[in-house]
């Protein structure tokens, strides 16, 4: 409980970002050493300013984490803090983490397969129809579907996944006691029981259009793949896309007419080879070098959910291209260089990838 109190409590000061956060972690070594430290140590050692240094010494941000507390256990919502083996593996290794995520829900954010889907909130029949029938055809690779709960492509990708039986996960721009928008209640409640919530907002953070832009970069991180089927040219998909494209995720457009104003931000994703063209998930499957489900892939399931947290970082870092090199796992995994040798061939004899000429790596799906 003290644990949870002390990262509760630097989540809650303002102006401590995921920066400022993992400078004073890695100074520190944990959220309560922070909080124990003097306020001298404080300005010396991490250069905070005084502002800064009062909030954290002074008890606020304690008394805030007890209240969070006690909301946490009422609701039965998780956290996952950067530090934490059960952080979300995908995020863990994108440019500024969250430092604390909330969590209400029964999947797995480390699910073997993710698919980001996204689009337009105000959609056509033909970009409904390609929902539903991208889901029915995603059914047979069995992945987590992601999306931002918003009007649109995003509450008909979490209500598609839910009809098929998949899971899907709805990131939000708000804390976990509001729901926006309210009328997708009932859908967020089913979600819970095949899905989850997930933020990075506080409980009582009410939704601020400053927030969703933030949130997007969340779906991004989360997506192996992440697919656009209806947009403008502007807007909160495109932003997504970008982030996408920044954290070397796979980004497919559905295409659409010339001059449609909803097919205009896919159409231009593919021309500017931002994206790459979908007609179907078989498309997608075979970008991904994903075969269907059965006994083997079911296998791997469960077998990627008792990976150790150094195999875990291994595999997110892999599913991003097609091979990599030891010296670049080597710099993006941040594990010491004995240490991934040894993780490398045990992953090896456990059949998980395969070790090409010129000490590249593929991992087998």
């Amino acid at each position: 409980m003290d644990d949870l109190l002390y990262k509760l409590a630097l989540h809650s000061v303002e102006g401590v970002g995921s920066v400022t956060a993992r400078q004073l972690l890695q100074i520190f070594g944990a959220p309560r050493s922070i909080f124990e430290a003097r306020p001298k140590e404080l300005e010396q050692e991490a250069g905070l300013p005084k502002k800064l240094i009062q909030q954290i010494s002074g008890g606020e941000a304690l008394l805030k984490a007890e209240e969070e507390i006690r909301w946490l256990e009422r609701y039965d919502i998780q956290i996952f803090f950067i530090q934490d083996d059960n952080y979300p593996e995908r995020l863990r290794h994108m440019p500024k983490p969250p430092t604390l995520l909330f969590y209400k829900g029964q999947a797995s954010l480390n699910s073997l397969r993710t698919v980001g889907i996204i689009g337009t909130r105000k959609p056509s029949k033909a970009g409904l129809w390609q929902v539903e029938k991208l889901m029915e055809e995603l059914h047979a690779y069995q992945p987590l579907i992601i999306s931002g709960l918003a009007y649109g492509i995003d509450i008909a990708a979490h209500q598609a996944a839910l009809q098929m039986g998949l899971p899907t996960v709805g990131v939000l721009g708000h804390g976990l006691k509001h729901l926006y928008p309210a009328r997708h209640q009932r859908t967020a409640q089913e979600m819970i029981e095949n899905g989850g919530l997930l933020t990075e907002y506080s409980f009582h953070t009410e939704p601020d259009p400053r927030h969703f832009p933030m949130r997007n970069r969340i779906v991004a991180a989360l997506s192996d793949a992440l697919v656009v089927v209806e947009t403008a040219q502007k807007g909160g998909s495109i932003i997504t896309a970008n982030y996408a494209n920044n954290y070397n995720r796979d980004v497919f457009a559905v295409p659409g007419r010339p001059g449609d104003p909803t097919a205009e931000g896919c159409n231009w994703l593919i021309k500017s080879h931002r994206a790459a063209l979908l007609e179907s998930a078989n498309d997608l499957a075979y970008m991904m070098h994903w075969e269907q489900t059965g006994k083997n892939t079911q296998e791997q399931l469960k077998l990627f959910e008792e990976l150790k947290p150094e195999e875990k970082i291994v595999v997110n870092l892999l599913r991003t291209q097609e091979t990599i090199h030891i010296d670049r796992l080597s710099l993006e995994s941040e594990l010491p260089h004995g240490l991934l040798v040894t993780v490398l061939l045990e992953m090896e004899c456990k059949g998980l990838l395969r070790t090409l000429p010129g000490k590249r790596y593929v991992l087998k799906r």
